[in-house]
């Protein structure tokens, strides 16, 4: 609930009656110099514990006519009622903020204090409207006379009817209006006035909206603030521009045994596998499927070439013909291990002993085909001396 206060004192009952609550919001516009009854409403006066900037009071100086009052009302309670969002507003309409109150000060004409009143009704909650303090009687039946009939929607004229109290208003004629401003010296400036709007607007920043409201209404996108959670970093980085897009990829791997050995440095054929593989001189070393460097293959197909020459050369002696050799490609070998090696290795060794025997074999068939018996030692003469 908002409660709002245009009676020239400070509205001190209802301000701390709900001081430490955060359910009524209370604005006051009022008279203050210290001195004034009931001393109280000092801008700095924002409420306490729940209750703290739910309390808010605009203190006026005396002589304030209608146009410095009426935009100063209309700046505080839009920005009021925009912040805390009240489900009802609560209006006290004191007549002694008029012009040539029998107490008050200022210089507001009726139609000025029944413009704030309008003005409240515009926003269309809830409204209960409150007479209250008024000194001059004929002025405040005036002025509750105005307001009621700007919220029924109904117009009147300036001309009073005839009634059994006419001789308290022969004095303005019997008009509605009569004038009522510029009695007093206006001793509020611009600058005073802007200092007080901007220093209201800066205490509503604190505020959440009303603690009541129990329902929020759905944002309209929000199926794009879903979708948009949904977006990995990468596509956040991307949208955003910071250069960072890709550089927190995980898919990236490296070998362990994976180098760079300078400009000659070639990327592994797609279809090579690792394994152990015996090189030219002999030696078994490990490999990763790489192909083989440039001088490599030089010294390997010169290794072929020379030993096709030597197969291809005439019986007569001629210089055979250098062939170049093919490009050999070798399948590639699944991964063994020691056992297999050793067991390899137990093959060529028994490889090698059925050639030396078959090689025997070979000779002592020759000797007896010539009908020669083998010589031994014994039959070389030797010449001692």
């Amino acid at each position: 609930m908002l409660y709002i206060d245009i009676d020239i004192h400070h509205g001190d009952g209802v301000e701390l009656a709900f001081y430490h609550s955060n359910r009524v919001m209370t604005v006051s516009f009022h008279k203050y110099t210290g001195e004034f009854f009931p001393g109280t409403g000092k801008f700095d006066e924002n409420g306490a514990n729940l209750g703290k900037h739910f309390c808010l009071n605009v203190p006026l100086q005396d002589g304030i006519d209608d146009e410095m009052y009426v935009t100063v009302f209309k700046t505080v309670i839009e920005d009021t009622v925009a912040a805390f969002r009240p489900t009802s507003i609560v209006l006290q309409c004191g007549a002694d903020s008029l012009g040539c109150d029998r107490l008050g000060a200022f210089n507001l004409s009726i139609a000025a204090h029944g413009e704030c009143v309008n003005f409240v009704r515009k926003f269309n909650v809830p409204l209960l409207v409150l007479g209250g303090g008024g000194y001059t009687i004929k002025n405040v039946a005036r002025c509750w006379t105005y307001e009621t009939a700007v919220l029924v929607g109904a117009e009147i004229p300036d001309e009073l009817p005839a009634t059994v109290y006419d001789p308290f208003f022969r004095d303005s004629e019997w008009k509605l209006h009569p004038p009522l401003t510029g009695r007093v010296e206006n001793q509020n400036s611009p600058a005073s006035l802007q200092k007080i709007t901007i220093g209201t607007r800066s205490k509503l920043r604190y505020l959440q909206g009303a603690p009541s409201v129990a329902m929020q209404e759905i944002p309209p996108d929000l199926e794009g603030l879903l979708a948009d959670e949904e977006k990995t970093q990468e596509e956040r980085d991307e949208e955003s521009g910071t250069a960072l897009a890709g550089e927190r990829r995980s898919d990236r791997t490296m070998a362990r045994n994976e180098y760079f050995d300078g400009e000659n440095d070639v990327d592994p054929e797609p279809c090579a596998s690792v394994g152990v593989r015996r090189s030219i001189s002999g030696r078994r070393t490990r490999g990763t499927g790489r192909r083989a460097r440039g001088r490599t293959r030089s010294r390997v197909s010169a290794v072929a070439a020379r030993e096709d020459g030597e197969e291809d050369g005439d019986e007569n002696g001629a210089a055979p013909t250098a062939k170049v050799a093919k490009p050999r490609t070798r399948r590639p070998r699944k991964p063994r291990g020691r056992a297999a090696i050793d067991k390899e290795k137990e093959k060529d060794k028994e490889k090698e002993k059925e050639k030396d025997l078959t090689d025997v074999d070979l000779d002592a068939a020759a000797e007896a085909e010539s009908g020669q018996e083998p010589m031994t030692p014994m039959d070389f003469d030797v010449d001692v001396s």
